[in-house]
């Protein structure tokens, strides 16, 4: 499994203060520096971490992937369309969140979510569908030529540990055999940590782990580099 570290939270602590730092480009460059395999940074309509300047300067300096996360917006299509990521994950979002609360509902919206993404296949940006881990989300994700999910795996985080832990996890290992059976690639993440990560070596075929929140918790007191090169470490 590869490693992708989420930055927003870094550019949460800098918008906390208005100011430049710290700085999520060099954030970048520390993880990569530990083994990160890309960088994942979510653009959101209300611009409340990373900013439009942010995306363009990353795709500048990256030395590996960029992976944007962006909700069906035309506004942000339109940015990623223009510096054309190596990927792109098209998560749900609502104002009033914290953090993305779950997936998409590819099903309920299913031509919606074509049309969307199709002009972004076009440019030849692969696309990610951020689903929660249910039969009828894979198989609709299936349908709309998107080459990856990233199942989200914020209710076996929470799980881990409790009598529901087996379930949740059977739910993200069944899904994502059904989703390579079907042809799609699949990533995982949401709520991943040091401790509960361990399971995801269990699920045969995983690309990319998408790790934001504790890593930079970690950060806090060991360093980036550090934290990083742990995680990089356990999911290896």
């Amino acid at each position: 499994m590869l490693l992708g570290v989420n930055i927003d939270h870094v550019a949460t602590v800098r918008n906390a203060r208005g100011g430049v730092e710290p700085s999520v480009i060099e954030a970048a460059r520390i993880a990569e520096e530990n083994g990160a395999a890309s960088i994942t940074t979510h653009l959101r309509e209300d611009r409340r971490h990373i900013k439009d300047e942010d995306v363009y300067t990353l795709m500048r300096t990256l030395s590996t992937r960029l992976n944007l996360e962006m909700a069906m917006a035309e506004d942000i299509q339109k940015i990623a369309l223009e510096i054309k990521p190596y990927s792109i994950c098209l998560v749900p979002e609502k104002r009033q969140e914290i953090t993305t609360e779950g997936g998409l509902d590819v099903a309920g919206q299913l031509e919606r979510v074509t049309e969307f993404i199709k002009p972004l296949l076009e440019a030849g940006i692969i696309v990610s569908l951020f689903i929660d881990p249910e039969e009828t989300q894979v198989r609709a994700s299936a349908k709309t030529g998107a080459q990856f999910i990233e199942m989200h795996t914020g209710t076996y985080s929470e799980a881990f540990g409790t009598e529901n832990e087996e379930r949740e996890f059977m739910n993200l290992k069944n899904s994502a055999a059904l989703a390579q059976s079907l042809g799609l690639k699949v990533n995982a993440g949401h709520g991943l940590n040091y401790t509960n990560v361990k399971r995801m070596h269990e699920i045969p075929g995983l690309v990319e782990l998408n790790i934001g929140h504790s890593i930079i918790s970690r950060a806090i007191f060991t360093g980036l580099g550090e934290a990083v090169s742990e995680m990089n470490s356990l999911i290896k």
